[in-house]
């Protein structure tokens, strides 16, 4: 009995293990794939245009983190805006819907017209509630410090982000002075990468100094300035991202709100132009034509022509 007990449990593991050996390779698992939406004010249009693209080809978006006009734009789509009313959003909104002047030694206006703006547009109001994951940047003014906000209310972190300093007062949150996210994390590929991403695609908004000669006015002082700082610190966040597309938004002026549905195909169109190497991430080992490169590419569309 014992010996056909034996001879039982032999044919046994021997059936297991040619069940293990002619078991299929499984393809591994989709990579969890993260959008870094960076700042650019009215340039930040183009954002829609991008993840207008990624809807319509299917391609999955499992967190987000945006800085400044990335983070509204983020936050609106998270909280389950759709991309129809995104478009509809860009093309009627004005400075004036979240913005007020006033007089003040730190700013020349508020944001507080975002509190009504956002309770408006977006879904759900806190974090907890999106239906995909959102990292939204501030800094910290007396520090310097990087912020990076996952909790609570989305509201106040979404206008410390967009608090463009000399334009917008400071934000007070938690007893912290914050101002815009673009001083710390001017595309937040990092921020994506900790929130779990295995792969980053940014969107950096390059503008050009479009006027030549002198600035109009204190405006394109800052917004000048904000440019050259960002490109300066770009290896900081570059190194972070798997793939970078930069839309052509040269032409665009900071506050072009009236050019919104141009902003958008613009964003489309460097989307579309980077959808090869976004399709290698979700392709099985054999399917993929190469390996993860080990430093970003960076994906730039041709200019398009004027109307």
């Amino acid at each position: 009995m014992n010996s056909l007990g034996k001879i039982i449990r032999s044919v046994q593991a021997f059936g297991r293990e040619l069940s293990r050996q002619a078991a299929p390779v499984l393809p591994s698992r989709t990579p969890a794939i993260g959008v870094a939406l960076g700042g650019g004010f009215a340039r930040g249009i183009a954002h829609v245009g991008v993840l207008k693209v990624l809807e319509q080809e299917g391609i999955p978006v499992r967190v987000v983190a945006g800085t400044s006009v990335g983070a509204l734009i983020g936050a609106a789509y998270c909280s389950g805006v759709t991309l129809q009313e995104l478009e509809d959003m860009a093309a009627s909104v004005r400075f004036s819907n979240f913005a007020r002047w006033t007089l003040s030694r730190c700013g020349f206006a508020s944001n507080d017209r975002m509190i009504s703006f956002l309770t408006r547009i977006l879904k759900v109001k806190t974090f907890e509630e999106l239906r995909i994951p959102l990292g939204v940047t501030a800094t910290d003014f007396n520090t310097g410090e990087g912020v990076v906000f996952h909790s609570g209310s989305i509201i106040d972190p979404v206008r410390a982000s967009c608090a463009y300093p000399g334009m917008f007062l400071p934000v007070q949150i938690r007893g912290r002075y914050l101002v815009d996210g673009m001083l710390s994390h001017p595309v937040p590929a990092r921020p994506v990468r900790e929130m779990g991403a295995d792969r980053v695609l940014a969107v950096h908004l390059k503008g050009t100094w479009s006027h030549g000669g002198a600035p109009r006015h204190l405006f394109d002082v800052i917004g000048q300035s904000f440019a050259i700082a960002q490109d300066a610190m770009s290896c900081l966040w570059r190194e972070a991202a798997d793939l970078v597309i930069e839309p052509d938004v040269a032409g665009f002026a900071y506050d072009d709100f009236k050019r919104a549905k141009d902003l958008i195909r613009v964003g489309e169109a460097a989307m579309r132009q980077a959808l090869p190497e976004v399709r290698k991430w979700l392709a099985t080992p054999e399917e993929a034509s190469s390996p993860a490169t080990a430093h970003p590419m960076v994906a730039r569309p041709a200019p398009m022509p004027a109307d």
